[in-house]
């Protein structure tokens, strides 16, 4: 299934590639994502209060960002389905080892070890999902691009859906109950989707359109396009951390810390509404054009936040900021795709999505304690800066010297530029 020239155009085609089972799958085997943070944040704080649960959730999200590329590697040697099978079984033990854990009163280290093996063993689905929509979409530039800019809004209203499942379980069943349903999840749809016939095998073989499965090895994953790519992924993440340790921040001075889940909330509605915008109505723009676009875009919305003084105003800023979020991803994971070398497209997926996770935690570790000690408005400063700092490097890699090298791409399709000016030949992906 790895040819699209008879399929239908947009989400017909998307469907006609991989059939109405495989993006229920996806969705829910990358469910558990979005619960495992706020899963456990609210079982450790409930029992040994924030200073562990933020702790014991630094190191589930350094585990994953260390695993995300191995697992993807791995899934480039040894096709997907072997390598997720064993990482949804590994990963559903180990959480299921961590609430034991948390509930039995195990010492911190013990509890840190355990968050760092669920970390490593998170299945990648996310990524794995976006390499597989390429993959079965071949040489059909529009329908890779609907594709992934469908793959990603599923990513959006996961990231919806996940923290306020996580904190309805929370409270209407017990804090332990959001990382169950996370190792099932895993079990259940995890496992669907490793063994769904639509599964690449390894990078190499007969049906990836690589010459031979020997010549992996000669591949290079990095280049300046890839480093690039990340390094805005890693700025994209501090900003997203930077703006929710503000509402946190804001919310606990208020004395509503309750809220700042709900508030945070209305950038992931409103991204995935763009998202789906998105994918509806790609536009004519090049995807390097739109990166730039949409990166400035969120920098320029992310200012009002230094502003905001109350809940509803925070409110309404982030969902201000979710306008560009899905575009900017969308974009973002499309020049990924381009620039990874179609052998280890997995690999590159996973390693641009550890990005996000890295800036993530490399931000929150110093907008928390500018916020403890200078208010929301210091942490929003972060915000701002990493979105200003991203727009910068987007508009200063526009120059023509940064071009996916066709050493990267041994597969048949023609390298394309990852931020050049726009190239009519080549039909515009929205991601």
């Amino acid at each position: 299934m790895s040819g699209s020239d008879a399929a239908p155009g947009g989400l017909r085609g998307v469907f006609a590639l991989g059939g109405s089972a495989l993006p229920v799958y996806a969705f829910l085997a990358r469910l558990p994502a979005a619960l495992c943070p706020i899963g456990t944040l609210l079982l450790i704080n409930e029992r040994d209060g924030i200073g562990d649960a933020g702790t014991v959730a630094a190191a589930l999200w350094l585990g994953q960002a260390l695993g995300g590329p191995v697992i993807g590697r791995l899934a480039d040697r040894r096709g997907h389905r072997p390598v997720l099978l064993v990482a949804c079984v590994a990963n559903a033990a180990v959480l299921a080892a961590l609430v034991a854990a948390v509930l039995g009163g195990l010492p911190l280290p013990a509890r840190l070890a355990l968050a760092v093996a669920a970390g490593l063993t998170l299945p990648q689905v996310g990524p794995l999902a976006r390499a597989r929509w390429a993959h079965l979409a071949g040489e059909d530039r529009a329908l890779v691009g609907t594709a992934l800019s469908f793959d990603t809004t599923l990513d959006e209203v996961g990231f919806v859906v996940g923290p306020a499942l996580a904190g309805i379980l929370a409270v209407t069943v017990h804090p332990a109950s959001a990382l169950v349903l996370a190792a099932g999840l895993i079990l259940l749809f995890g496992t669907l989707f490793a063994v769904h016939p639509t599964a690449p095998g390894p990078a190499g073989a007969p049906d990836t359109g690589a010459p031979d499965a020997g010549a992996r090895a000669d591949v290079r994953l990095w280049s300046p396009e890839l480093v690039l790519l990340c390094a805005m992924a890693v700025l994209q993440g501090a900003a997203w951390s930077g703006a929710n340790t503000g509402v946190n921040a804001l919310a606990e001075s208020l004395g509503e810390p309750g809220t700042a889940g709900l508030v945070w909330a209305a950038m992931a509605v409103t991204s995935s509404i763009a998202g789906f915008v998105t994918v509806a109505r790609p536009g004519s723009a090049d995807l390097a054009v739109r990166l730039r676009r949409t990166i400035c875009a969120q920098a320029l919305l992310t200012l009002p936040l230094l502003a905001v003084s109350g809940l509803p105003g925070a409110a309404l800023a982030v969902a201000g900021i979710g306008l560009a979020v899905a575009p900017h991803l969308i974009a973002l994971f499309g020049l990924v795709e381009r620039a990874g070398p179609a052998q280890r497209r997995g690999e590159a997926m996973t390693v641009v999505g550890s990005g996000l996770i890295v800036g993530q935690a490399l931000a929150a570790a110093a907008a928390g304690p500018l916020a403890e000690a200078y208010g929301h408005r210091a942490a929003f400063a972060v915000a701002c800066a990493a979105a200003a700092a991203s727009a910068v490097l987007a508009w200063a890699a526009a120059g023509p010297g940064l071009r996916p090298g066709p050493a990267n791409r041994t597969s048949p399709r023609a390298p394309s530029p990852v931020l050049p000016h726009p190239s009519p030949e080549i039909p515009p992906p929205p991601r």
